[in-house]
């Protein structure tokens, strides 16, 4: 399987760039939407990108599997098993993409026994392309990238998103947390776009994300690796263990862990 991680890999990018085009195409367009949920928005240039992106993957690599936002949203949950499986948010931000905010992106990982090998995040409006690689870095525009070294936590910038539920309860929930935190870190962002969040603590933009109740694996998969590859960690907000299923995740440098985590429990 090593021998194949460089094409696995070229592939991707490949796959990311050519969805990049439609994005592009169709990011200064009028744009034909759909609702999805209250506020989930799926637009067509989502399921023409995931349509290309998994075609031309089982051209190159027929026997691996598939798992997508649009098509897991349209069949029900697709089981991630140990075989190689591509897992694709075609279009990260449609609601950012719907109003001309540039912040989307092509987020494509490969897990292999479940776990991250290959991730690739491709924002073709501002054109940038973070990857990573198992255990051979991460990088942004074919430059290695790294976490910051931020340690203190009053002083670091901190991501999340409103997510996409307004019932009452939800909301209160996301707020109260945030209105915790706020006095704990130096300033909040909410860009739109897990997969360029989990990016902007690889390359140290950020020093602090978190999210519950996102889609499914297609918003991590691909970030997750260079996540990790650029000296990073990802956790449970409670703590525990990351798990790519669970719809959470956390990730900041390994020095802000325990501070995070600590502020994340008491804004509960």
């Amino acid at each position: 399987m090593a021998q194949n991680v460089d094409e696995f890999l070229s592939v991707a990018i490949d796959a990311a760039k050519r969805a990049g085009e439609i994005i592009r195409g169709g990011f200064y367009k009028t744009k034909h939407v759909e609702h999805k949920g209250q506020v989930d928005l799926v637009t067509e240039t989502d399921k023409a990108c995931e349509d290309l992106i998994f075609n031309y993957l089982k051209e190159h690599f027929p026997s691996h599997k598939f798992i997508g936002e649009e098509t897991t949203a349209a069949f029900g949950v697709t089981e991630l098993t140990d075989e190689p499986t591509w897992i694709v948010d075609p279009l990260d931000g449609t609601t950012n993409f719907v109003h001309g905010f540039p912040f989307v992106c092509v987020s494509i990982g490969l897990t292999i026994g479940k776990v991250p090998k290959v991730g690739v995040v491709y924002n073709p409006i501002m054109d940038e392309l973070f990857t990573g690689v198992d255990g051979k870095g991460a990088f942004l525009d074919g430059k290695p990238i790294k976490v910051s070294s931020q340690s203190v936590l009053v002083k670091s910038l901190l991501a999340t998103e409103a997510g996409t539920k307004r019932d009452k309860e939800t909301v209160d929930a996301s707020t109260n947390r945030i209105n915790s935190l706020l006095f704990k870190v130096r300033s909040l962002r909410m860009t739109g776009s897990c997969a360029l969040n989990l990016c902007g603590i690889a390359c140290g933009r950020l020093d602090l994300f978190y999210e519950l109740g996102f889609g499914g694996p297609w918003d991590v998969a691909g970030g997750a690796v260079i996540v990790k590859e650029a000296g990073g960690v990802l956790f449970d907000p409670s703590g525990k263990e990351f798990d790519i299923t669970s719809q959470r995740v956390a990730a900041c440098n390994p020095l802000l862990k325990e501070a995070f985590i600590e502020a994340l429990l008491q804004s509960e």
